[in-house]
């Protein structure tokens, strides 16, 4: 099972990573802030109140990645070993809620952070977390053994 937890591990780092640039890259170029909220800690108690560099909130970032890599990675094995749609659809499934969380953190979010209602910041964040999905099912299907 240390196998899987290093694949799930290799997994969540890079679609972490790749969510993370890819965000990065809409924000620079639109203004609108996913990456922003992306790395948003603001309305965590105790945490919330320190000022982290990037470097930090993106490393906070990738932690939550590496969670959801491992529970892939180890979903993956256990119950769709070698069956690659249902690893696709579980790696879809397991991101989905992720990209309801736009609505939570923007909510609770003190710094500014596009408007909940911004369905052109629901559509980035949407389109960053499907290529997570996509990026997740990739690695872990390249690495698997």
């Amino acid at each position: 099972m240390s196998g899987k937890i290093k694949e799930g591990l290799i997994a969540g780092t890079i679609s972490g990573i790749i969510l993370g640039f890819l965000l990065k890259g809409i924000e620079a170029s639109t203004g609108i802030l996913v990456y922003t909220l992306l790395l948003n800690i603001d309305f965590i108690p105790i945490i919330g109140n320190i000022e982290w560099p990037e470097t930090i909130e993106f490393i906070f970032h990738l932690i939550i990645s590496l969670a959801i890599g491992v529970v892939y990675s180890i979903g993956s094995y256990r119950y769709f070993h070698k069956r690659k749609v249902a690893q696709v659809v579980f790696s879809y499934l397991l991101t989905l809620p992720t990209v309801f969380l736009y609505f939570p953190l923007t909510y609770l979010a003190e710094k500014p952070t596009p408007p909940l209602t911004d369905i052109v910041a629901i559509g980035y964040w949407t389109l960053g977390h499907a290529v997570y999905a996509a990026v997740l099912f990739a690695v872990y299907t390249y690495n698997e053994k």
